[in-house]
């Protein structure tokens, strides 16, 4: 029976060799443990914004994200929480990022959208062009990843098309695969513009939400420049330049101006 549970547990008669082993042993469990703590830590914000906690869950789900990394559950989680602080801009910010990761998630745009309603600046958008619009609608459908497999089903669809195509005797057959791989070679392409655009949309982030309460938009990068005109927080813009401590900003409805990097924050 002895030799059985030295079996079970790895041990054997050597002790330097027992307490090698109980080493590794104590070293795998803390790895597990380790590994478990960004689920723990949602687990434990998601406790908190129940209980009605949510500076604490604020806390525990930007803890979760400096433990595991980016992650559009959490960032949404997060902009509901601030939302319910009634920080309007760090709501917007996290809901923002969170869509940056899931653009086809409606809960996510249906929450940024309502946050929106709070905010002080009211910027009708420049219209876009109809096929631009368009594209981008489509393109906002999946995100990276999801727009990757999807070019990767449509690959693998497309061989099987090409065998058909070339391998089988009949025509009936041999035209199904050709117009077939033809739609799935489209699709393949697509998806994978989609995906790269998608990508350096994540990689080169140059869109920004003013975190001031209320700030001027200056002309030149300098404190004693021209006032423009004013933002207040929660507002989103473009980033197209950088000097300094300053940014040029541009909004949605196209105006320009310089702000103090320190009023916004990246998404």
């Amino acid at each position: 029976m002895k030799q059985q549970l030295s079996v079970i547990v790895g041990l054997t008669r050597n002790p330097k060799k027992n307490r090698y082993i109980m080493k590794k042993i104590i070293l795998l469990i803390l790895l597990l443990t380790t590994l478990n703590l960004p689920a723990q830590t949602v687990e434990q914000a998601n406790t908190a914004y129940s209980a009605k906690d949510f500076q604490q869950a604020v806390q525990l789900y930007e803890q979760a994200i400096t433990e595991n990394g980016e992650s559009a559950a959490v960032y949404y989680n997060l902009g509901n929480a601030y939302y319910r602080l009634n920080k309007i801009a760090p709501a917007i910010l996290n809901y923002e990022r969170a869509l940056l990761l899931d653009p086809g998630n409606k809960d996510i745009r249906f929450n940024l959208e309502i946050a929106k309603l709070k905010t002080v600046d009211k910027i009708e958008p420049v219209g876009e062009f109809f096929v631009t619009e368009g594209y981008n609608a489509v393109k906002n459908l999946y995100s990276t990843d999801q727009w990757s497999h999807i070019a990767v089903a449509c690959f693998i669809l497309l061989i099987i098309c090409l065998f058909l195509f070339f391998f089988s005797r009949r025509i009936t057959w041999k035209k199904v695969g050709f117009y077939a791989g033809l739609v799935f070679l489209v699709f393949c392409i697509l998806a994978n513009i989609f995906a790269y655009n998608q990508k350096k949309k994540l990689t080169n982030r140059h869109t920004a939400i003013i975190f001031s309460a209320t700030t001027t938009i200056k002309s030149t990068p300098d404190a004693s420049g021209t006032d423009l005109f004013i933002l207040h927080e929660g507002t989103k813009v473009d980033i197209t330049n950088q000097l300094g401590g300053w940014n040029e900003i541009e909004t949605a409805d196209g105006n320009v101006g310089w702000i103090q990097s320190n009023e916004i924050e990246v998404i």
